[in-house]
């Protein structure tokens, strides 16, 4: 019982009086020395100082805690119950402040090593494929891998720095950090020789008589909210004639002839331009999504994923 109360006192010392202990540190870990290498003369060479230096700054220490952390005698000395229980703590204090120093370095030094990223493969047709060939020019000592898939990653539990996402709002996951990379539209097209076997298309309503294509991961019934300026909405149900998860193939449904289909615009606007499609119903379209980075800074950036979010986010990317 007493150990344990002279225990307490010194760890009242030693944590309630914050100026003490911001003082102590520097003995601490000297001290932690000292008993780590079994004497004052051992330290002392390791330390680069002078036994008697350590052992005035051991005795301040004491002094300062008020307790007995050594036996000193002519045969050398005996660390004390309450000693060996503070150089624990010692050891501990020397170590974090090791790890303190390294993160500071690791964090401020020159972005190198892996990044592993997932993103949905729609967004891979679009600005940000050539954004990230991009980085990884630029960044040779970094080693980008993309898992491109549809699945929603667990940025917490899965070992993925960040996560690049389209949705019609940003994350507000707990834990998660976003920053808004760019707004990506979704249009309808269709190929011009489908048109041209069809009746003409004067509205939204008249799409429910017509091969649909349609981003689902099965060929179950879903609908399309479509929009124009002024607020005006339009809800069309259908079963798609085509369904895929991935709006490159999509529109390789759409320039087949399978039908009309909804595909970002960045993916669509080439083949609007070159003439292989036509934009169907120009007023309209489905909702604005927002694409962003997902990350977690739970253990703090690392500089190479630092790197790539500023240099995304400093794209101002066109075509998503």
């Amino acid at each position: 019982m007493r150990t344990i109360n002279c225990r307490l006192v010194v760890f009242q010392r030693i944590v309630l009086k914050k100026e003490t202990r911001l003082q102590n540190l520097e003995d601490l870990a000297v001290y932690g020395m000292v008993v780590k290498h079994r004497g004052f003369t051992a330290a002392a060479r390791v330390l680069h100082t002078s036994k008697s230096a350590l052992s005035k700054r051991v005795a301040r220490l004491e002094e300062r805690l008020g307790v007995r952390l050594i036996e000193r005698s002519s045969r050398g000395f005996r660390v004390t119950a309450i000693g060996a229980e503070v150089a624990a703590h010692a050891e501990a204090v020397v170590a974090s402040a090791a790890e303190a120093e390294r993160a500071a370095q690791l964090l401020t030094s020159a972005p190198r090593g892996a990044i592993r990223i997932a993103c949905p493969p729609g967004l891979l047709h679009t600005a940000l494929s050539d954004a990230l060939c991009r980085f990884a020019l630029s960044y040779p000592e970094i080693r980008v891998a993309v898992t491109v898939s549809n699945r929603r990653v667990d940025l917490v539990e899965e070992p993925f720095d960040l996560a690049i996402r389209a949705r019609e709002r940003l994350d507000s996951e707990a834990g998660l950090i976003v920053r808004k990379l760019g707004v990506s539209r979704r249009i309808l097209v269709a190929a011009p020789d489908y048109l041209e076997r069809r009746p003409p298309i004067g509205g939204p309503d008249d799409l429910r008589h017509e091969q649909l294509v349609t981003l689902a991961e099965d060929g179950a019934a879903t609908e399309w909210i479509l929009m124009r300026e002024g607020g005006e909405q339009r809800v069309i149900e259908f079963t798609p004639r085509f369904a895929a998860t991935d709006f490159g193939l999509l529109n390789q449904a759409a320039l087949a002839g399978l039908g009309i289909a909804l595909v970002t615009e960045a993916i669509g606007g080439p083949f609007i331009e070159s003439g292989r499609l036509t934009h169907v119903l120009p007023d309209w379209h489905a909702s604005e999504t927002v694409v962003h980075v997902a990350f977690t800074s739970r253990r703090g950036l690392l500089p190479a994923t630092r790197a790539l979010i500023d240099f995304l986010a400093g794209e101002s990317l066109r075509g998503l």
